[in-house]
């Protein structure tokens, strides 16, 4: 494995992993500090006892963490599968996060982490198009070699 991404699919990725574990962490050390980075207010004081806000905060604050993890991983070891799969469900993603705020089932702050994910997937999409476009002409140029 690499120190370093080897390819700009691999970049994009990378630098979504990185963001997305450094907001899981957030979210873990310091919950109200992501809500107010999300652009949502922190409630002050006590919660009621059937608000479980706080253990889906934890929730998908480890899994944005792990993501993140998985995300450099992949991205060091130049799996370009992986880049390749992320760019659909990406895209979902972003769909789902932009319905459930013109749904109104989710906050308009939610269209932040929509458009996050879907500038994230047309970068990593137009990376993967770049590479793919610029290898063969690189093997087919005899002065390449």
């Amino acid at each position: 494995m690499h120190l370093l991404p080897r390819s700009l699919p691999g970049w994009t990725i990378a630098v979504f992993g990185v963001l997305a574990a450094a907001m899981g962490a957030v979210g873990l050390i310091a919950p109200d500090a992501l809500l107010t980075l999300m652009g949502l207010t922190p409630v002050a004081g006590t919660r009621a006892e059937a608000d479980h806000t706080p253990a889906f905060l934890t929730a998908s604050s480890m899994a944005a963490l792990n993501m993140g993890v998985y995300y450099v991983l992949a991205s060091l070891s130049d799996w370009t599968a992986f880049f390749r799969w992320t760019v659909p469900f990406r895209l979902l993603t972003c769909t789902v996060f932009t319905l459930a705020v013109i749904s109104d089932r989710a906050p308009t702050a939610f269209l932040g982490v929509g458009l996050w994910e879907g500038l994230g997937a047309v970068a990593t999409g137009a990376a993967l198009r770049y590479e793919r476009q610029r290898i063969p002409a690189e093997v087919d140029d005899p002065a390449a070699a």
